[in-house]
């Protein structure tokens, strides 16, 4: 490969990588839970979750009420009631 080659290349993984790395996403539910999600996907409206770009924090008044919970092992799904729902 040449140089140029390595450069296009280079920048196209990039790209691809930064692409990947914007749809993560933190969702919470009215329970406090809270958790990552790597690839975002739709919920059902009636589920009520509150989505936020992957560098949202809640705010010290807040700390009592969110908990982080673990995501649900790269399946899609949300916590309620302190239990995984598949979906």
């Amino acid at each position: 490969m040449n140089k140029i080659s390595k450069l296009v290349l280079a920048s196209v993984s990039a790209i691809a990588i930064s692409a990947t790395a914007a749809s993560a996403k933190i969702v919470c539910n009215d329970d406090g839970d809270c958790w990552h999600v790597k690839k975002y996907r739709e919920y059902p409206p009636d589920v009520k979750l509150r989505v936020y770009e992957d560098d949202w924090k809640w705010s010290d008044s807040d700390s009592k009420r969110h908990r982080w919970r673990e995501p649900g092992h790269d399946r899609h799904g949300y916590w309620r009631g302190g239990v995984w729902v598949d979906l």
